[in-house]
């Protein structure tokens, strides 16, 4: 007679850590981003539990890469190799040790040692116990004088060839700028703005940035507009609200992520003149003649990395490259639906320079555009007190290079944003 099965071992752990560990799985694996994964396996939990979460998902995440560095040295080799699962247990105790004041430390080793047997890792969880004990004594580690690199990109737990790319595009003290914002939950500060109507569409203030410059650019007798990649609909709705009498076809690869904007306009009294359609944009055959075109293109997303912080994980430098050519493509058929005087706005939320600057010098070999400096919109913004008249000349003078708008975590009050406005000759 077979001997009966043993049942699995309660967890003894709140839900909360449940969730966060078995999202900071999934996203290890690339199965889903943080964002979806939390909403969907967060939806039956307590608000208290939901937050706590969410800060262990996106702050582990955040933090992974100094994470990793602070437990090799308590491994028996530094190289040693863990098994995902117990590697994630530990994540998720040191993050707790480490950034989270207000959690016991006995709470947040017990339950990383039970997480790890959960996962059918017991042998691990005598190790995961002790790496965690000695972490919690262990002192604080300090920022030295002077640091190479190397050592600033693990304590603020970014990858070495991202940032050694940041060094050289926006020099050392801007990089580690950029690292430090990208630790911590981005502020909503909207201090560029004279106000926000409460009937305008609520988005981060750089997508709002962009979105009002875009609205800035249409052209004095303009009434068609076509946003090319249009969801989730935050910039699209800023454009309607803006130019009231505008004809604006919003259009999204994504079949899915188009419905759920059409489900937002439909919340919104003012977008009606809103029409949304699925269409790749680097290949749809609109007729020709808009007179304002924004082309939010997807980018590697290196701006955003507070908000999105998995993708310094998964990116690769190859991936670049991949993007910029497709960004290319796109830009160049947009640029083609464009009416005789119309303007086009390129924009990404990278902060790499293939994805933007190299994109518009590679276009404007192109006869028959020209750039416009968005000094001349940020003025106009000022103007029509959309933008503080402090706010447009600080970004005139810090954050405009070659006539395109370039912001920077840490150095602006948003996230990374790139906008270039290309005009068609008459």
């Amino acid at each position: 007679m077979k001997p009966p099965m043993k049942s699995k071992p309660v967890l003894q752990v709140t839900p909360a850590r449940r969730v966060a560990f078995e999202v900071l799985a999934l996203v290890g694996e690339n199965k889903g981003h943080s964002d979806d994964l939390l909403h969907t396996r967060t939806a039956s939990l307590s608000p208290e539990d939901r937050n706590l979460a969410t800060a262990l998902v996106l702050g582990t995440l955040r933090w992974q890469i100094a994470l990793d560095a602070r437990i090799a040295a308590f491994l028996q080799r530094p190289d040693q190799q863990l098994a995902a699962p117990v590697a994630i247990a530990l994540r998720l105790g040191a993050f707790q040790l480490l950034h989270m004041d207000r959690i016991p430390a006995h709470a947040a080793l017990s339950e990383s040692v039970e997480l790890a047997k959960w996962a059918n890792h017991a042998y691990a969880s005598g190790m995961v116990n002790a790496i965690l004990r000695k972490l919690s004594t262990a002192p604080a580690l300090g920022t030295p004088l002077y640091e190479s690199t190397a050592a600033f990109a693990t304590r603020l737990g970014h990858p070495l060839w991202l940032v050694e790319r940041w060094v050289a595009a926006y020099g050392r003290t801007a990089a580690i700028s950029i690292c430090e914002a990208d630790q911590h939950e981005p502020a909503e500060d909207h201090t560029f703005f004279v106000d926000a109507p409460s009937d305008l569409p609520r988005i981060d203030p750089g997508s709002r940035l962009v979105a009002e410059l875009s609205a800035a650019a249409m052209p004095a007798q303009g009434s068609r507009i076509w946003d090319a990649c249009a969801a989730p609909g935050g910039k699209t709705l800023c454009l309607a609200y803006r130019l009231p009498t505008a004809e604006i076809l919003a259009t999204d690869v994504s079949p899915r992520r188009l419905e759920q904007m059409q489900r937002r306009m439909e919340r919104t009294s003012f977008a009606e003149r809103i029409r949304c359609e699925v269409a790749d944009a680097s290949a749809s055959q609109n007729a020709p003649g808009f007179d304002l075109i924004l082309c939010d293109a997807p980018c590697s997303g290196t701006g955003t990395l507070a908000r999105n912080p998995e993708i310094r994980h998964h990116l690769r430098a190859g991936d670049l490259a991949r993007q910029a050519d497709r960004q290319r493509a796109l830009l160049q058929h947009a640029l083609r639906q464009l009416a005789p005087g119309g303007r086009l706005v390129y924009s990404t939320c990278s902060l790499e320079p293939e994805e933007n600057e190299r994109v518009v010098d590679a276009v404007l070999r192109d006869a028959g555009v020209r750039l416009v400096p968005v000094e001349g919109l940020l003025d106009q913004l000022a103007a029509a007190k959309i933008l503080q008249p402090e706010a447009a000349q600080s970004l005139a003078s810090t954050a405009v290079r070659g006539g395109a708008l370039r912001t920077l975590p840490g150095i602006h009050p948003c996230d990374g944003f790139f906008a270039a406005v290309f005009e068609r000759s008459a």
